[in-house]
């Protein structure tokens, strides 16, 4: 097998594209996973996304994503409180926060940055915590956003979807192997999360979501900041790992990689960040290598 240098990454780019109108993760840090779809839409072209925000704080939606919240457990952010005080906090404060997000006045609170070791001892993984009532709130915002683009979605792709997991693309891997693809090229998109582009991911959700207060409380999330040792530095690139909306996002920004590779005929499967096309022979599988390069940065 053959592995290669990381490659640029689809997400960075310095273009100024239009802005939008207006894990499997599980530790004792909490969890970053795929929300489950919800409705079973026939045609997504014809789904409403102009008033997605009301399905958002919907209450049997919030539910959802509270139990969610709970299950997943997992560190305090920024603002010290744990998932044991949530519901207390919601029967509290619940309708305020409700209310605040229908009108446009709720500011999510800035992520706690935590560090963590690879599993292979290569550095260090940068993990921004949300506090439990974003995560909350992130949950239910992917709970609804999950139906739009997930029949979009690449049947390649594996990583923080629905029904899909790693031992599914470990089993793809093989079909491949056994048509006599054997030569593999291994892709890491080096520091994705971090240097995602924000104009251009939200480029690629007004493509599709109508409603702009969605827009623009994503947009808030991608820019509410990280606190570093009681300090807050500004958000100008990155979905920090973490919270329950960036696998969403970033399934969203590596989906054009998908559509590009299976555009040229490469068999590929993608977990995540992490990308294996395959070829008979070492030639294809370098130049699958060679076409992910800078995907992303190409005008819409």
């Amino acid at each position: 097998m053959s592995k290669v240098k990381k490659t640029a990454n689809p997400g960075k780019t310095s273009r100024n594209l239009p802005k939008e109108g207006g894990a499997e993760l599980r530790s004792t840090l909490g969890e970053s996973s795929f929300a489950s779809a919800l409705p079973d839409e026939k045609d997504r072209i014809t789904m409403d996304t102009s008033k997605l925000l009301e399905k958002v704080v919907d209450r049997n939606n919030l539910n959802q994503a509270y139990k969610r919240v709970k299950r997943n457990g997992g560190s305090h952010g920024a603002d010290g409180m744990v998932v044991d005080e949530l519901l207390p906090y919601l029967k509290q404060h619940g309708g305020q926060l409700r209310q605040d997000l229908l009108e446009g006045n709720y500011r999510p609170q800035p992520v706690r940055r935590v560090e963590i070791p690879k599993p292979d001892g290569g550095g260090v993984r940068l993990l921004g915590v949300p506090t439990v009532v974003d995560r909350l709130i992130q949950q239910a915002i992917a709970q609804v956003l999950t139906p739009v683009f997930e029949k979009e979605f690449s049947d390649f792709s594996y990583g923080f979807r629905p029904g899909k997991s790693a031992h599914d693309a470990i089993k793809q891997a093989q079909v491949y192997l056994n048509e006599g693809y054997t030569t593999v090229v291994d892709i890491d998109l080096e520091k994705f999360f971090d240097r995602v582009n924000h104009d251009k991911l939200m480029y690629l959700l007004a493509k599709r979501i109508l409603d702009k207060r969605i827009l623009r409380l994503t947009r808030r999330y991608l820019e509410s900041g990280v606190m570093i040792g009681g300090l807050v530095s500004s958000s100008k690139e990155g979905t920090p790992q973490g919270g329950p909306l960036s696998p969403l996002l970033s399934n969203i920004v590596l989906h054009e990689m998908d559509m590009e590779l299976e555009k040229r005929g490469h068999r590929f499967c993608r977990y995540a960040d992490d990308c294996a096309p395959r070829g008979c022979t070492r030639d294809e599988s370098m130049a699958s290598r060679d076409r992910c390069t800078g995907i992303g940065s190409k005008p819409p």
